[in-house]
């Protein structure tokens, strides 16, 4: 027999059973340890990921429920961007749009002392046209012109407005009105990549 077995055999039974609590506790730590905290952990994680996938699950069957809503919500928003791309001309809209803007001061009685259209503002999806005006007429005939302006299918701003020359003749009152009309664009997607090659 093993001289270490001996002498294990030989003491007291106290010390017997102390070595022996030891050495459960000790395989009882390596087990732990070894074994159970790691397929604790595991477990954890997948509990971990079960919840997620549940939350998610949830999240989806909500989405699922009200895909019709959604649906519906998406055709408004399609007819709104339809209805808002009618107001943004394309280019070869401009020139007719700016006939309108002249069209409409002449109807309104109004003279045109300078239409000068300047250089385009690229924005996003869309490019300001802003054109210098220098009108006159009367008060009247210049409202006129401004809610004819605003009457235009396509978007119209017209701003920096400024009032000048205003004279008394024959007992109508005349005036000069300078402004600066911007009308926008929409710039399809082959110019944002003909812009982005130029840059």
């Amino acid at each position: 027999m093993d001289p270490q077995i001996e002498k294990i055999l030989k003491l007291p039974t106290k010390q017997k059973v102390a070595l022996l609590i030891l050495v459960l506790a000790l395989e009882g730590l390596g087990i732990f340890f070894g074994l159970y905290q790691p397929k604790m952990n595991e477990l954890k994680g997948f509990q971990a990921k079960l919840e997620e996938l549940q939350k998610k699950i949830t999240e989806d069957k909500k989405v699922a429920d009200n895909i019709s809503k959604y649906k519906k919500e998406y055709d408004q928003l399609q007819n709104e961007l339809k209805t808002a791309l009618t107001e943004l001309p394309n280019q070869k809209e401009i020139p007719s749009l700016l006939t309108s803007i002249t069209s409409a001061g002449k109807s309104a009685g109004l003279d045109f002392l300078l239409f000068k259209p300047k250089p385009e503002e690229s924005k996003d999806f869309y490019a300001a046209v802003p054109v210098d005006i220098s009108v006159s007429g009367s008060f009247y005939n210049i409202a006129d012109f401004f809610v004819s302006v605003a009457n235009l299918p396509r978007i119209v701003n017209i701003n920096n407005v400024n009032f000048a020359d205003i004279k008394n003749v024959n007992g109508r009152t005349t005036l000069k009105v300078n402004c600066l009309a911007t009308t926008f664009r929409f710039i399809d997607k082959k110019e944002i990549k003909d812009e982005k090659k130029g840059k």
